[in-house]
């Protein structure tokens, strides 16, 4: 049976005029959270319509979009090649002000273990170990996030269903068990390069993300 988590409430809502290296640029209703049971400053971004259960696009059919984006130093801020977190939070912005919803940005770098430990296992991977690996060879869960919060941020901004923009599974799963009604799973697109081309294949082969790696990451992997 879903378990709601402990109530989270609206803290604050500001409007942040974005603008991304390649011009395309919205404006976003950044809102902050009190009672979030990590206590980490997560932030929910409200892109395009405001779209919650009582608006009248909710009850023609209409469910938000959301993205869970994962904090990424090196790949939203630094455009790291290592990892496709910044195309995805690109494609996520645009995507979700085109039909209103909300981006979640949530404070869980390098799969929950930390930016130092990311980094860390960016060692290990040089070394020849895979991203899973890597992080259960420092001690960490393969994948160490928790998607509690995220839960706690969409029961705080009125929204009961959603569609979710995704390729993780193990996301609608836990949203789920969270009393979230995940209504649809959108497919987000394969951001490939030579240097991620792994890192890609890793997330399809080991951690079950539904899309197919480009052949040319399976020959890499293989």
């Amino acid at each position: 049976m879903p378990s709601r988590p402990p109530a989270a409430a609206v803290r604050t809502e500001v409007a942040v005029p974005l603008r991304f290296s390649d011009g395309f640029g919205t404006v976003a209703r950044v809102i902050t959270f009190d009672g979030l049971v990590d206590g980490r400053e997560h932030l929910a971004l409200g892109l395009g319509g405001r779209v919650t259960d009582g608006d009248p696009a909710r009850r023609r059919g209409a469910h938000p979009l959301v993205r869970l984006h994962s904090e990424c130093l090196t790949g939203d801020v630094f455009g790291s090649q290592r990892c496709d977190c910044g195309p995805q939070m690109r494609e996520a912005v645009e995507r979700i002000a085109e039909v209103g919803g909300y981006l979640m940005y949530l404070r869980q770098e390098g799969r929950g273990i930390g930016l130092y430990g990311k980094l860390d296992a960016y060692v290990l991977q040089d070394l020849g170990l895979d991203t899973y690996e890597a992080n259960l060879a420092l001690g960490f869960r393969a994948d160490a996030r928790d998607y509690t919060v995220a839960a706690q941020m969409i029961h705080a901004l009125g929204l009961g269903r959603v569609a979710l923009l995704s390729n993780n599974p193990d996301k609608a799963d836990q949203l789920g068990r969270l009393d979230v009604d995940v209504t649809d799973r959108v497919p987000t697109g394969v951001h490939w390069s030579p240097s991620n081309a792994r890192y890609l294949t890793t997330k399809a082969v080991r951690g079950s993300h539904t899309f197919d790696p480009p052949a040319r990451a399976v020959r890499l992997e293989a």
